[in-house]
């Protein structure tokens, strides 16, 4: 058994899964979170042979925008002291703008998605949370300080002002609460089939590096942030996008 325990949602693939991945193998147990369990399933014991270290990297089922899912990550904690919670789930969900009826869905499918599964997770293991020493980390976009998402900007943007509050909130308790920002991530499943090659090369050539982030990118900045080494950082937008926005 890890030393330490972390909890990270949207963990079956891409960036969440290489989040766990490398909390793994800095010796946490690790705990995924999200909603289609044979994915989860399958990631968990691929993390297990990866960081060689059987057991490190268990899967709960649940819908994160539903209040009593929560139940099975509380239970799946089993009375330990939580010492990291990323909350990486969330995406860009279309919809039809052409109605105020659509419009309003539309939004509320992108908050919910975005910020309420992240409110509700934290909420859930607020209590459970190691006091001094927790790790509050949320996984935000460069589309939130940048625009060009609608809704989707709108809901990660909503996740900085969150985080403002709960580092004011929590820092007494020497516990940190930070974001971390991508930039343009390739490979996963953010763009599904909407990523054309001139698209990919068009987000290339805005960054100030010449390439693409992959997940281990972000993964390295929430490992450093869930480290004893980040107890001095706290309430801060760390942009990992390769130069695309500048820091400000």
């Amino acid at each position: 058994m890890g030393e330490r325990l972390a909890v990270v949602s949207g963990g079956g693939t891409g960036i969440g899964a290489a989040v766990a991945l490398g909390l793994a193998k800095d010796g946490c147990d690790v705990l995924v979170v999200g909603r289609r369990a044979d994915v989860l399933l399958a990631t968990a014991q691929r993390l297990d042979a990866e960081c060689g270290r059987a057991g490190a990297v268990r899967a709960v089922s649940a819908d994160l925008t539903d209040p009593e899912q929560l139940d099975r990550v509380v239970e799946a904690v089993a009375g330990r002291p939580v010492d990291v919670v990323v909350n990486n789930a969330g995406g860009y969900l279309g919809g039809d703008p052409s109605t105020l009826a659509g419009t309003a869905a539309h939004w509320r499918a992108n908050l919910d998605a975005n910020v309420l599964t992240a409110v509700l997770l934290t909420e859930a293991l607020l209590p459970a949370l190691r006091r001094p020493g927790g790790r509050v980390i949320l996984v935000s976009s460069i589309a939130a300080q940048r625009g060009g998402g609608g809704a989707y900007s709108a809901a990660k943007a909503a996740l900085h002002g969150w985080a403002y509050d709960l580092a004011g909130q929590l820092g007494p308790e020497q516990i940190t609460v930070n974001v971390v920002s991508p930039g343009y991530v390739a490979e996963t499943e953010f763009f599904g089939d909407r990523m054309t090659p001139e698209g990919h090369a068009k987000r290339v050539a805005a960054t100030l590096v010449g390439r693409a982030g992959v997940p281990d990118d972000i993964a390295a900045a929430v490992r450093y942030l869930a480290s004893p080494a980040a107890g001095y950082v706290t309430g801060q937008v760390l942009g990992v996008n390769g130069g695309s926005v500048l820091g400000r």
